[in-house]
């Protein structure tokens, strides 16, 4: 697993947590959360458009096994694999916006670029 941050969360509920966070970024290509969330959600993402560059069954069931929804996995693998194709990396963005008003957690939105 990515990063040495617990983020406040047992090893289940991290990994639960990073697994929604990633499908539900790719789905909708940009999200608001705290910087260190997108810190550690940036190159999980990277690693799914990645493998669906790749392309293959391997690569596929890869991606399934993380990605929590199919529907997500086959727009990575039929729209991102062909926007990305050409680029070798660096598919997100991760921009600081300022503290939340709430607690002051420092926010951030990650997008695709």
């Amino acid at each position: 697993m990515p990063g040495t941050r617990k983020l406040g969360r047992t090893t289940d509920q991290r990994k639960a947590m990073l697994r929604q966070l990633v499908t539900d970024f790719l789905d909708k290509g940009r999200m608001e959360t705290t910087f260190t969330r997108a810190s550690e959600v940036a190159p999980l993402a990277e690693k799914m458009i990645t493998l669906g560059k790749k392309g293959t069954l391997a690569a596929r069931r890869e991606a399934l096994e993380f990605i929590t929804r199919e529907d997500v996995v086959t727009k990575v693998f039929k729209d991102l694999s062909e926007k990305y194709a050409t680029r070798a990396g660096g598919y997100t963005r991760v921009t600081r916006t300022g503290p939340r008003r709430g607690d002051g957690a420092e926010m951030a939105v990650i997008e695709l670029v």
